[in-house]
């Protein structure tokens, strides 16, 4: 039976191929050279005074490509205890043991009745397992560790340079945090928040801030420190340069804000400034980089969900500009869109302009039932308020751009509260028509195809 029958010999195998020749595997060339397909390194675990757990390192290393030959044909998995069939084909052990507590007494691979259902240990292939985990994870662990180092070493450089230094310092910082968790655990663990937050003043140049709030959006902030960045110098900062930063600048100030406003001491008025508001519509609107749409969109849904804040952004004249985006934008993007004019519609002036903006009804009109049914219900209930606050002119209007026959579409197949809703905006729209005109004004056949 094709067998692998090891011996360790100064660091070599020995392996057979069952034919009686011996062959000589020695560790390090086999998976340097890429006998088992996988890429360059010498043996280091044998180098190293702890003993490494094989399955503490299969689990800690997140590998995009793994030599197939260490993988189990049933679980896909690197195997860690590879055990060999009378087929000669390898298996986890507790895999395959549970194969055959199954009832199952072929090979799972080849299918192939088994004549002994023994499973022997497949020593080398375990030994090549464990040297080339062990060689990832040593590197691994050699690169944390110099990351770790380089970050408190930044970090000391930033309390005693300023200038272009200061500058440079904190780029490095930015890399090297934005790429290595255990950076970020260290500039947290070393009171490096604080150190950088103390950067972010009414003097900070652009150059420092953009750096510093690159840095900060990527860390685990804590309650004292979010109160601390909700300073009125700070979120000034931030503000201006949502207006005048970069686009990457520009998207980490949106993050960073809406971080500070899961806090649960943060006040409406830190983002009650009509500049702060226009700066997001100015990212939300930007053709050039619609990478800033969804972040700009998601802080303007965190703002909406303070009442206070609503008015202010209505007479940005956000509305008008909002509807207008809606034809061009990707479903992500589109949800929050309604969501955050349906917050609006809550306010009697924001219900008046959308009703003063001739692509509201059109545009939502379109939107129903093509995207998620959030989309729909924010939409119906952004008509509904519509078509309320001035039935027989929004109506009439709504019903030629097809919105009689979608609600009559929704009343067959949507779920309870969206037919409630179409139930009701149904009754407004046939205000101004008789049965026989409000059908035909459908036209049913065309909406469904």
């Amino acid at each position: 039976m094709p067998m692998f029958q090891p011996s360790r010999r100064d660091g070599v195998v020995a392996g057979f191929d069952g034919s009686g020749d011996g062959q000589v595997l020695d560790l390090d060339t086999a998976v340097k050279d890429g006998v088992l397909g996988g890429v360059g390194g010498g043996v280091v675990g044998a180098a190293v005074g702890e003993k490494l757990d094989l399955k503490k390192m299969v689990e800690g290393l997140d590998l995009p490509e793994i030599p197939s030959v260490f993988i189990c044909p049933i679980s896909l998995e690197p195997m860690q205890d590879p055990v060999t069939l009378c087929t000669g084909q390898t298996y986890e052990r507790s895999n395959i043991l549970k194969w055959f507590s199954l009832g199952h007494y072929t090979c799972p691979t080849t299918m192939q009745e088994l004549w002994d259902d023994s499973v022997t240990p497949n020593r080398t292939l375990y030994h090549l397992i464990y040297t080339w985990f062990s060689q990832k994870y040593l590197l691994m662990k050699k690169r944390s560790e110099d990351v770790q180092g380089r970050a408190s070493e930044l970090l000391d450089t930033l309390k005693k340079v300023k200038g272009q230094a200061r500058v440079q310092a904190l780029k490095e910082l930015h890399q090297v945090v934005s790429s290595h968790a255990t950076a970020r655990k260290a500039v947290v663990d070393e009171g490096g928040i604080a150190v950088i937050s103390s950067l972010l003043g009414p003097f900070t140049s652009h150059a420092v801030g953009s750096e510093a709030i690159g840095i900060l959006v990527n860390l685990e902030l804590d309650s004292e420190s979010k109160g601390n960045l909700m300073q009125p110098a700070k979120i000034s900062l931030m503000v201006d340069m949502l207006n005048e930063g970069s686009i990457e600048t520009k998207i980490n100030c949106t993050h960073l804000i809406e971080k500070l406003m899961e806090d649960k001491d943060f006040r409406p008025e830190v983002v009650s400034s009509h500049s702060l508001l226009v700066g997001l519509m100015r990212l939300v609107k930007d053709k050039r980089h619609t990478n800033g749409i969804l972040p700009g969109l998601s802080l303007l849904g965190s703002i909406c969900l303070h009442k206070e804040v609503r008015g202010l952004i209505v007479s940005i004249g956000a509305v008008p500009q909002l509807v207008e985006l809606l034809p061009s934008l990707e479903p992500d993007c589109l949800e929050l869109v309604l969501f955050i004019l349906d917050m609006l519609s809550s306010l009697p002036e924001g219900i008046v302009a959308l009703k003063d903006c001739p692509n509201t009804i059109p545009n939502l009109v379109r939107l129903l039932m093509r995207f998620s049914e959030g989309c729909t219900q924010y939409a119906l209930s952004i008509l509904w308020s519509v078509c309320k606050l001035a039935p027989e002119e929004c109506s009439s209007v709504a019903v030629e751009a097809g919105l009689g026959a979608k609600l009559l579409l929704i009343q067959c197949g949507c779920n309870p509260v969206l037919k409630q809703r179409s139930a009701e905006l149904l009754k407004l729209c046939r205000l101004n028509y008789t049965d026989t005109i409000f059908i035909s004004k459908c036209k049913l056949t065309r909406t469904i195809q």
